[in-house]
């Protein structure tokens, strides 16, 4: 019988193989985080306008989006443990050579190789942290993810600021070399997961390219309708027309395939269609207005990248406190809808205050407003693939705990295309209606203005901190109010999430572990498979040796209710 890590061994046996997920994680959120105030710098540095700055982040978005079905269907097929440090290897080689780009086409080309191995990480951690952890018991370890949320997120961006002021913008891409080659270590000497049946493995190779099609066309024509070509426009038709009819064909491959990609089937589950549309709204609050806020710190306030950091630590801080505090609440009372209801709250508050500011906003102000979002994030994100994976098949653990994220990471990747599009179009518009004050500014800067002016016209992002006064004023009220147009984006989006929360059945979460949920399966056959009379005498006439205390506790928990 499949043996497990039952949740009293926790301390001894969890905590060294949590330590090596967790140093996985860290990689994958540091090599993110740490560039994420220095972008505005890269994206000047290489001559990219604000479409390639919104293509330097969604090229990630996009293929980890994509990739991670892909990584969750294989995790219920091969090894779990060589699948993760394979995404460890492909994402810390991709983060290293985005360190070489010579031009914006480099950089997003490389960044999106790195969002295959993030999705990796992102699917694979939640299934084997299943294998290893029940959904009760795991919000015991939240302090762990806590910290190793605030370390990378926090200290990410203060870190890249450092770097980029101090050596330039390209070191920052080699910082996570050291920790991945860690994480593989501790992983390999660590990671000891219950073997798993051998079955006959087959891809859905069609249902890939149908999905990566789909998304792919949306996302493009989002970035570019209203740019390089109009809305109404014979472009706009062959790609809004070309995604629907990939997402139609891969719902047709998707039910006629053995082995689906994404199990349209999980849909049936109350619990997994709405907590897959609230992840959606968790994925473009997160990833949306993290993004910008940076920008907005730089582009709107006049920070360097190290000062954008630390000003985007209230956002940090609500959300590893939510995170922490929620989850040692949850696995101490059993109860967890009020927490997701109330992030869902938070979520709307924060992304409708965040559309309201300016660039002369008061910081205090612009500080709760970031941490009611960060508050939001921390108390939806991982308690909705929690609840998933708590009612989840345990034969489709991977399939259902990636497609979660697979949501979470599209609405991320929608997000910030339309916030990026968003931004991009009231910007420009803004720059001509205020013409004429620029070219005032300019002009009583004499000579020195000639270079200022050049700087404004190449369609670059200009790097607003070093503009003078006069003109900096201006181009910061620009960015400010667009980038606060953006933010509005988001708001209906949330309220959508919170009606998904509402909705949410509220069963009580199991103890059982994954490993343990199989452990019970297995048992339960064997006993129907057993003839009548003999199922207690073994060959030898002895009592049989079978382990029934996952099965008694998977029958305890459906008669008291687990507290719930």
């Amino acid at each position: 019988m499949a043996s497990s890590i039952p949740d009293t061994a926790a301390p001894r046996r969890v905590l060294p193989a949590l330590i090596g997920l967790l140093l996985g994680m860290f990689v994958s959120m540091l090599a993110s985080t740490v560039v994420s105030t220095s972008l505005p710098v890269i994206v000047h540095d290489l001559s990219g306008d604000q479409n390639a700055y919104t293509w330097v982040i969604t090229a990630t978005l996009l293929t980890t989006a994509i990739s991670t079905p892909i990584w969750g269907k294989l995790a219920d097929l091969f090894n779990r443990k060589v699948l993760i440090q394979i995404a460890i290897a492909i994402f810390v080689l991709a983060t290293a050579a985005a360190g070489f780009s010579q031009n914006t086409d480099m950089l997003i080309a490389f960044r999106a190789v790195q969002g295959l191995g993030a999705g990796g990480l992102a699917a694979l951690s939640q299934v084997i942290m299943a294998d290893i952890i029940s959904p009760r018991e795991r919000g015991r370890y939240m302090g762990l993810f806590g910290a190793v949320m605030a370390v990378a997120t926090v200290g990410g961006p203060l870190l890249g600021g450092v770097i980029t002021d101090a050596f330039g913008w390209r070191f920052n891409f080699f910082v996570a070399l050291p920790f991945a080659v860690a994480a593989l270590v501790i992983q390999q000497r660590t990671l000891h997961l219950p073997p798993r049946a051998a079955r006959r493995v087959k891809i859905d190779y069609l249902g890939i390219v149908l999905l990566s099609t789909a998304v792919s066309l949306l996302l493009i024509w989002v970035t570019n309708a209203g740019r390089s070509f109009d809305w109404a426009s014979a472009e706009t038709l062959l790609m809004i027309g070309g995604a629907v009819l990939a997402a139609i064909l891969f719902i047709v491959v998707e039910l006629r395939s053995s082995e689906p990609l994404v199990p349209l089937t999980l849909f049936r589950d109350a619990t997994f269609t709405l907590a897959t549309i609230a992840s959606i709204a968790t994925g473009l609050a997160m990833f949306g207005t993290s993004v910008f806020l940076s920008q907005y710190m730089q582009m709107a306030r006049g920070a360097t990248p190290t000062e954008a950091g630390v000003m985007t630590i209230p956002m940090i801080a609500g959300l590893l406190l939510a995170s922490v505090i929620v989850g040692a609440l949850i696995t101490r009372h059993g109860h967890w809808k009020p927490f997701l209801v109330t992030g869902g709250v938070l979520l709307i508050a924060g992304t409708f205050l965040l559309s309201t500011i300016h660039y002369d906003t008061n910081f205090a102000l612009v500080s709760v407003y970031m941490f009611l979002l960060g508050a939001g994030v921390g108390m939806t994100m991982q308690n909705l693939v929690l609840i998933v994976q708590n009612t989840a098949d345990p034969a489709r653990m991977g399939a259902a705990s990636s497609g979660v994220t697979f949501f979470r990471s599209l609405g991320g990747t929608i997000g910030v295309s339309v916030m990026g599009a968003v931004l991009a179009s009231t910007a420009t518009g803004l720059f001509t209606d205020r013409a004429t004050d620029l070219q005032a500014a300019i002009g009583a800067l004499g000579p020195a203005g000639a270079p200022v002016a050049q700087a404004l016209q190449s369609g670059t992002i200009p790097q607003v901190s070093a503009l003078p006064e006069a003109v900096r004023v201006i181009v910061e009220d620009i960015y400010a109010q667009s980038i606060a147009h953006a933010f509005l984006i988001a708001v209906p989006v949330a309220i959508v999430s919170l009606i998904a929360i509402l909705f949410l059945p509220n069963r009580p979460l199991t103890r059982m572990t994954t490993s343990e949920r199989v452990a019970a399966s297995e048992a339960d056959l064997a006993t129907v498979s057993v003839p009548a009379g003999m199922a207690s005498l073994s060959t030898t006439g002895t009592v049989a040796t079978v382990d029934a205390a996952p099965r008694r506790r998977a029958r305890s928990e459906a008669a008291m209710g687990e507290d719930g």
